[in-house]
């Protein structure tokens, strides 16, 4: 049943992370997007830590691992490395770090 839960949670974040990024990069040269969505599942997993099982399966597994992007973040700095946008590579490893892990401890207070 879990795996329904990680389905179903993945089908809701996967097309919000790609509607989220399309928006926000067309009118933007940053990464705006994948910061944006890297930074709430953030928030969301440390919401989610604690939660029953069946929850979290949904909400951290499946929507927050899904509305996340672990390999566009890469890509994004790689990109910037080649281009040799050395302050926006700066920035954006340093701000999406900050706030990632800052969000992360923000859900995580919020629930104990």
């Amino acid at each position: 049943m879990n795996a329904l839960y990680v389905i179903l949670g993945a089908a809701i974040g996967a097309p919000l992370r790609f509607w989220i990024d399309q928006k926000l990069r067309a009118r933007h040269r940053f990464p705006y997007g994948i910061l944006v969505v890297n930074v709430v599942g953030s928030f969301i997993i440390g919401l989610a830590i604690g939660s029953g099982e069946s929850i979290h399966s949904f909400v951290a597994t499946g929507f927050a691992g899904a509305l996340t992007t672990w390999s566009t973040f890469i890509l994004d700095l790689y990109l910037a490395y080649e281009l040799k946008r050395y302050k926006e590579l700066a920035l954006n490893l340093g701000i999406s770090l900050i706030l990632g892990l800052s969000a992360a401890w923000l859900g995580i207070q919020l629930i104990s």
